[in-house]
């Protein structure tokens, strides 16, 4: 194992979660879902306390762990959450209640999030994540952009698309959707871009004033 490769498994296994989060994961992995890694939520979870963050949307509630990671240190936060799998969506409810977390304080919403997010009022928000299908991503980014405040965020965890994007030779739908995103926002002047090796890859895009 190289020492990067150490790095990054001691990132990933550093963070500390709450019992509710543990049990979502849990949840994730039995019903097959691939929730965002512990450094990831731990990511989301500073991202909302530095930023201050009220109002969050979530395009992909799988059954809530990155909800519960945005929500942990802003607890007047709102969570608008857009879930296409009503069964996904059943069990974060059941989630989102055992852990405490009152119904004022989320907005679980099933549909196709293209055309949720259609609907959601412009600069609304403070942070909006993606994560959903990755084939998507163009589309979820161009209306998030829009909802989004200036000076807000956009986040996207995944965005290596399972350590493919890095490889030349992969050219399936999702990588190369991943690639054309990162393409985009490096030269758009209106966003200031990071990519971070956390996880599978969070890249967190500051809508710029103006």
């Amino acid at each position: 194992m190289s020492k990067l490769e150490r790095n990054w498994q001691y990132a990933e296994q550093y963070p500390g979660e709450t019992d509710a989060i543990v049990r979502a994961r849990r949840l994730s992995l039995e019903l097959g879902l691939e929730p965002v890694s512990r450094s990831t939520a731990a990511q989301l979870s500073a991202l909302t306390a530095l930023t201050r963050a009220q109002a969050i949307c979530e395009v992909g509630t799988g059954v809530g762990v990155s909800g519960l990671a945005l929500l942990r240190y802003v607890p007047e936060a709102t969570l608008t959450s857009i879930e296409i799998e009503p069964e996904h969506l059943r069990e974060a409810r059941t989630v989102f209640a055992e852990a405490g977390v009152p119904s004022s304080r989320q907005r679980l919403i099933e549909g196709d999030a293209r055309h949720v997010m259609q609907r959601l009022n412009l600069a609304a928000y403070d942070l909006v994540l993606l994560d959903a299908e990755p084939r998507l991503l163009l589309e979820h980014f161009e209306h998030a952009l829009g909802i989004v405040r200036p000076g807000g965020c956009i986040v996207v965890p995944g965005v290596f698309a399972h350590g493919r994007v890095p490889d030349p030779a992969a050219r399936d739908e999702a990588t190369v959707a991943c690639r054309d995103l990162l393409a985009l926002v490096a030269e758009s002047p209106a966003i200031a871009p990071t990519l971070s090796p956390a996880g599978d890859g969070v890249l967190t895009l500051v809508r710029l004033d103006g």
